[in-house]
């Protein structure tokens, strides 16, 4: 066992800020940005030094505009960075200047630290030691110490000690365990409130291992441990110490430099092997950002959670899109996409929940809908059209919206509602859902829907039609052979008429 840390990784909600943080204010290295391995809709950066070495990685998993969670006992709770002993100061005001809050310096074990919280309120720690001073301003070398959270310190102490770590100290609650590369921090948590998963939590942290076979050794050595996960730039194994914190070991190899240039990593949005097929649909998914010093869009502060893709070409339209039931303002970016690839993509959230998913607005019955809800949302969803038009310089003209379900429901609501706010629309699968669809002049609004020749749903549909006719909208009304799932003829049937 070489012993020390790997790496560390937690969870943002907002990728931007965390790039400003990390690269931004920090200045640390963006060495990989890649599909997950898990989950491939889920974005993972590796910050670190320029080489990506092992001892300076954090990583991030990206759930943007996710929940928050909750840090307690069985969880990572703290990440600390080696800087030099006599930069505390400049560090300090670099903070100040930054706007970001700090507290310190203190002592603890005997050095200086200074402790900040990043963007999703993780506590940094940037810890003075005796290591080379060079040119200011630098990043911070690499991962000094992580803490955490125990309700039983002494198994858990027990547990990293076949790791390589041993007390060295205990200091106010918490008892350090130093290996060669790096220390733990063992809080004592005990009555404490048991962690939450979710955004602004430390997911784990992995310890060093040589190399694969090392990491297949310790499979069978530890009771408990999942399968070995082969993460292209590491081997890695995944256990639980006895209170619950995660911990993962990691091979020092191959390394982050096996499918970029080593003078280049971090500079491409990279997939997993076993996911590449899909790559075209997932690099439309996977939120966008900015290097710091990068033309960036501005996210304004709208009533729905929403999230833009800017396409490499765009041609000055946009898409709103508004999902179905149980789905999330990413959904339907590929098929956006595919049917207009130069529009600029601005996915929505609903925000009514049924069952813990979200939706645009509360059911009732399976024909009947919360109608104070639906006006509700849909006054909202007024004010976030007009934030977006402003906010983001939309041409009003050239907006349409796709609307799959709930989703294409909703948005035939608000033409109800707000007649010649939505000029054009592509509802996929939807029905009236207004318990008296008013009378209102749509001249002038283009609309297609497409209803599922086997959906049970679809013989809700001509009473749209026929309300969108009578109100003078001009209606492209088609049933094509589906059920209420998605399929091939909804992309051809809307590029065509779009």
């Amino acid at each position: 066992m070489r012993g020390g840390l790997h790496h560390v990784t937690a969870i943002t909600r907002d990728v931007q800020a965390n790039v400003d943080f990390w690269m931004g204010f920090l200045g640390l290295s963006l060495v990989k940005q890649t599909a997950g391995f898990e989950d491939a809709q889920q974005l993972h950066l590796f910050y670190g030094d320029a080489r990506g070495r092992p001892g300076t990685l954090i990583s991030f998993l990206v759930w943007q505009g996710g929940a928050p969670g909750r840090v307690g006992h069985g969880q990572v709770a703290e990440i600390a960075l080696t800087i030099p002993r006599g930069r505390i100061g400049d560090w300090l005001t670099r903070a100040l200047d930054h706007g970001i809050a700090v507290q310190g310096p203190s002592r603890e074990f005997g050095a200086s630290v200074l402790r900040l919280k990043d963007p999703d309120g993780i506590i940094v720690k940037l810890v003075g030691t005796d290591q080379p001073d060079g040119d200011w301003p630098a990043a911070p070398s690499g991962l000094h110490a992580a803490t955490l959270w125990s309700d039983d310190v002494f198994a858990t102490t027990a547990f990293l000690a076949q790791f390589g770590f041993g007390i060295t100290a205990v200091e106010a609650g918490v008892t350090r365990l130093t290996s060669p590369g790096g220390a733990l921090d063992i809080r004592d948590a005990s009555g404490f409130v048991p962690g939450i998963p979710g955004t602004g939590v430390i997911d784990h942290v992995a310890l060093r291992v040589p190399d694969a076979a090392q990491v297949t050794t310790w499979q069978a050595r530890l009771p408990g441990a999942t399968t070995v996960h082969d993460r292209r730039y590491f081997t890695s194994l995944y256990v639980r110490d006895p209170a619950g914190v995660l911990i993962e070991l990691a091979s020092d190899g191959p390394g982050m430099a096996v499918d970029e240039p080593a003078e280049a990593l971090g500079h491409k949005l990279v997939f997993p092997p076993e996911f590449a097929a899909q790559s075209a649909d997932l690099r439309v998914s996977l939120p966008q950002f900015a290097r710091p010093g990068e033309e960036r869009t501005i996210m304004r502060q709208l009533p729905f959670v929403h999230r833009i893709h800017r396409p490499d070409a765009a041609d000055g339209s946009a898409m709103v899109l508004l999902h179905g039931t149980g789905g999330n303002e990413a959904d339907l970016m590929p098929l956006a996409h595919r049917i207009a690839p130069h529009a600029t993509l601005i996915g929505v959230r609903g925000r009514s929940t049924e069952e813990g998913v979200a939706r645009f607005f509360r059911r009732l019955s399976v024909d009947s809908f919360d109608q104070d809800d639906i006006r509700s949302e849909a006054r909202a969803f007024r004010a976030f059209w007009d934030g977006a038009v402003s906010g983001y310089d939309l041409d009003p003209a050239r907006l349409t919206v796709l609307g799959y379900s709930n989703g294409a429901n909703f948005a035939g609501a608000v033409m109800g509602l707000y007649p010649g706010l939505i000029r054009q629309a592509v509802l996929l699968r939807p029905m009236a859902v207004l318990s008296q669809m008013p009378k209102v002049d749509l001249t002038g609004t283009r609309v297609l829907t497409l209803a599922g020749a086997q959906d049970p749903y679809g013989r809700y549909a001509p009473a749209l039609n026929a309300w969108l006719r009578n109100s003078g909208a001009d209606l492209t009304a088609r049933q094509i052979n589906a059920g209420h799932n998605l399929s091939p003829d909804d992309l051809t049937t809307a590029q065509q008429w779009l």
